[in-house]
């Protein structure tokens, strides 16, 4: 008859488990965060929503969350300038930001670049041109 025996050896200690970075989409219309966040976490992606400038400001300074890249529409409504996207760069400057806008103009793409976006899309956006470029930004 087998007999189990058990040792006192030490286990292989167990790999370190570190969060998933996460996409933050900071969008005032729902439908569009749940599409856009449908689309991602598809794409394997962890992701975090917020409506308001408020809101996206407190999951990036929360310790531990993980954000690598921001989805960030330009009219929110406690922002509608580019003011969020400098804060974001001061309180986040690892991360990267897309900026999402139906009102861009040349000046508003020049200005988001020089105050750090990653990229500046225009809405409506296809789904698939944002996983790229999230992919992309992540990778950065």
């Amino acid at each position: 008859m087998d007999t189990l025996s058990f040792s006192a050896e030490k286990s292989a200690p167990e790999p370190e488990i570190f969060p998933m970075p996460s996409v933050l989409i900071v969008d005032d219309e729902a439908l569009i965060r749940w599409s856009v966040a449908e689309t991602l976490e598809a794409a394997g992606f962890a992701v975090l929503e917020a409506g308001t400038a408020r809101d996206a400001l407190r999951l990036l300074e929360a310790p531990d969350r993980g954000i690598c890249v921001v989805l960030l529409d330009l009219k929110l409504p406690d922002s509608s300038d580019l003011s969020l996207l400098r804060r974001i760069r001061q309180v986040a400057p690892d991360c990267r930001i897309i900026l999402m806008t139906a009102h861009g103009t040349p000046e508003i793409l020049e200005e988001a670049m020089r105050a750090g976006a990653f990229h500046v899309l225009g809405k409506p956006c296809d789904l698939a041109r944002i996983v790229r470029l999230v992919s992309d930004a992540a990778a950065a």
